[in-house]
């Protein structure tokens, strides 16, 4: 007869092995491998409320290897979180709170969407980094407000992604002592074992990060030795912890346990029954949960709204002594902005402001928010001289100065967005993160969970064309603002002068569940006589008009000055020309329909303007003076004008357009119906 500890960590072992034979499809070796690691978080070592998902106080726990989240379902449900029984039959079946990887806007008790490796424990920095800058705000004596860990779940395959070493570097410098990664080491790959391609010594690197390590064996049938460990990594308060926690995968299969064939795909019938014989549980029945086993996770949650309440009662307390203060944390909790923040945005007007380039003018718009935004964090990955993303009397947020809100990112970029996907999650802080634009193909893979999540993270990317220059094609951005454009939920501004760039920021603002990339250029651009804040708002406006047009040119960041001048000589000879400035297309697509009409009839031969890929352009242009090629390395000028975006080169081409369609119809560009774009998550 096993103790009761084996029997509850059997129970969860079967439960999560039962969801993907349900699915006929998942990942049960991994969670029957941890289910010792989960069975002691869960039960002793974390807080949390099950009744309160979002206590802003509890501890947060990250499943970065998301394939494992069979096992956070198991847990959630024994836990009394609103996942019931029949949520785990529907693992992996569409709509279901239970999806093949953890999705936090999906599933009650899940803080982040994690699955593609290495995200989570890059995403935990950030939660860690968040907790301690409030802590250091907001704490008084007696009365920790924010005091809460981050436990992180990972595997083998998050530790060789490059995303962990630059997370886990950066954590190990701050010394991010309230974060603790459990690592399941049991040595199995898709492929097969890791002596594949995974032989270092990952605890020395750790080690050399900066972080406390740690190792733990047999823990199949007891969880005392990571007990112990778990209460030595608390108790180091200067570094990060690692305890690297030697598994068997698909412990308990007879015919699979230790190979590959666990890792991604269900036991089948006769292994699955095997297991549970082994687990001297009814090997018949499934999702069978013992009622002592129910009963005593349903006391363990219960000490958890124990510690809510005292936490609570404790709050009721401070908001009595220090009531300016827990207005502002509830306020920052509820995502509310400050009032009146964008009272003092800065607006710019043609001919009385110097001509400056688009990040110029960010760098004037952060220093007039910052100071009356204090949940605003961010920084840049190494290139703040460049990015011009700091602002006046800035803290950097360092080891010793955890009250700072400039965080130095180094050279990270893929883990610097992670990151503030992270401190997003936690709630309470509002972040931002630059590098020049070229490099957001380094960040892609956290950009696109930052729009899957719903995460409003700002995203300041300078050095945004060819415009650049001399650096050359290794750093001119060419296909980029397509990629960033074709990732749903994901808003990419290109603002053409102050005014829009003032109107960029206030979106990405507002836009608490929409991502924003904000693309700024090095070159100088000039003020747009019309262009106004509440205009560039809505996405795309009417920047220079004439009675009766017959060519319409779009353009977008610094190529508005040049169409302007174009459409001034066109209409001299003879082509009267409208120019629309677009700094965001998904911003103007969601405008109601006769607005966009307004600006753009669809039956009027139009050209677009920009110094990018022409892909995306179709839907709103007959023509376009694009890239087809990479850069080249010269002076931006005179690259911008051998690429073709002179006034001159624009005009001719506007010229050409209009010559055509005197003699061919116009297609309207409303023509067409809408169902091929199908869009079930809203």
């Amino acid at each position: 007869m096993p103790s009761f500890e084996l029997k509850c960590i059997n129970t969860i072992r079967a439960l999560s092995a039962d969801q993907a034979e349900t699915a006929a499809a998942g990942h049960p070796g991994a969670p029957m491998g941890c289910a010792p690691i989960a069975y002691l978080l869960w039960s002793e070592v974390m807080k949390y409320s099950s009744k309160d998902p979002t206590w802003m106080n509890r501890d947060r726990f990250v499943l970065s290897n998301g394939h494992a989240c069979a096992l956070q379902y198991s847990m959630l449900h024994l836990t009394g979180y609103d996942l019931s029984i029949e949520d785990l039959k529907h693992f992996r079946s569409i709509d279901s709170k239970t999806p093949g990887h953890p999705e936090s806007f999906q599933t009650p008790g899940v803080e982040l969407t994690t699955g593609p490796l290495g995200q989570g424990i890059s995403n935990a920095v950030g939660l860690a980094i968040a907790e301690r800058h409030l802590a250091a705000h907001f704490n008084e004596p007696d009365m920790p407000i924010f005091d809460h860990y981050t436990y992180v779940l990972c595997g083998d395959g998050c530790l060789q992604e490059g995303i962990s070493g630059e997370s886990g570097s950066l954590a190990g410098h701050l010394g991010l002592g309230k974060l603790i990664v459990l690592y399941d080491d049991n040595q199995i790959t898709i492929d097969g074992d890791t002596a594949l391609s995974f032989t270092e010594d990952v605890l020395k690197r750790y080690e050399a990060y900066g972080w406390h390590t740690q190792t733990v064996i047999d823990i199949e049938e007891t969880v005392g030795s990571l007990r112990k460990a778990i209460e030595t990594a608390r108790s180091v308060t200067d570094k990060p912890s690692i305890i690297k926690i030697k598994t068997i995968i698909g412990y308990g299969s007879p015919g699979k346990q230790g190979t590959k064939g666990v890792h991604g795909a269900p036991l089948g019938e006769d292994e699955l029954r095997k297991a549970k014989e082994f687990y001297e549980l009814p090997p018949d029945e499934m999702f069978y949960i013992p009622d002592d086993v129910q009963k005593f996770f349903k006391d363990v949650a219960a000490k958890g709204e124990t510690k809510r309440k005292d936490w609570e009662d404790m709050f009721a307390q401070y908001s009595h002594k220090f009531p300016d203060k827990a207005s502002e944390i509830s306020r920052r909790m509820a995502r509310k902005l400050p009032e009146g923040l964008f009272d003092k945005l800065p607006t710019f007007k043609a001919g009385e402001d110097k001509d400056i380039a688009t990040r110029k003018h960010s760098h004037q718009i952060l220093g007039a928010i910052a100071p009356n935004m204090p949940e605003l964090i961010g920084g840049s990955a190494d290139l703040t001289p460049s990015n011009l993303t700091d602002y006046e009397d800035v803290i950097d947020f360092q080891k010793d100065t955890p009250e700072g809100r400039y965080i130095r990112f180094g050279v990270r970029e893929h883990a610097m967005v992670a990151i503030s996907n992270g401190i997003f999650a936690h709630g309470g802080l509002r972040p931002y993160c630059a590098t020049f634009l070229n490099f957001a193909g380094y960040c892609a893979g956290a950009i696109r969970l930052s729009a899957l999540s719903k995460f409003g993270v700002i995203f300041v990317m300078t050095h945004d064309s060819i415009g650049l220059g001399e650096d050359g094609p290794t750093h001119q951005p060419v296909e980029t603002l397509e990629m960033l454009r074709a990732t749903p939920n994901l808003n990419v501004y290109r603002p053409g002068d102050g005014n829009e760039t003032s109107a960029a920021y206030k979106s990405a603002l507002e836009h608490i569940h929409t991502p924003t990339v904000i693309a700024l250029s090095r070159s100088t651009v000039k003020a747009i006589p019309n262009s106004s804040i509440e205009k560039a708002c809505k996405g795309a406006y009417v920047a220079q008009d004439v009675d009766n047009p017959s060519l319409i040119i779009i353009a977008t960041g610094s190529e508005v000055g040049p169409s302007l001048e174009a459409a001034s000589h066109l209409s001299a000879e003879g082509v009267p020309t409208r120019v629309v400035s677009m700094p965001c297309q998904e911003v103007f697509l969601a405008q109601p329909e006769s607005y966009q009409r307004e600006v753009l009839p669809g039956n009027i031969p139009t050209l677009a303007v920009e110094a990018s890929a022409v892909h995306g352009w179709h839907r709103f242009s007959h023509s376009s003076v694009s890239i087809s090629t990479f850069g080249m390395s010269g002076p931006g000028e005179k690259v911008m004008k051998l690429y073709g975006y002179s006034a001159e080169n624009i005009a001719e081409k506007g010229k050409k357009l209009d010559h055509f369609y005197k003699d061919n119809p116009v297609p309207s560009l409303h023509n067409h119906p809408d169902p091929f774009i199908v869009n079930v998550r809203e």
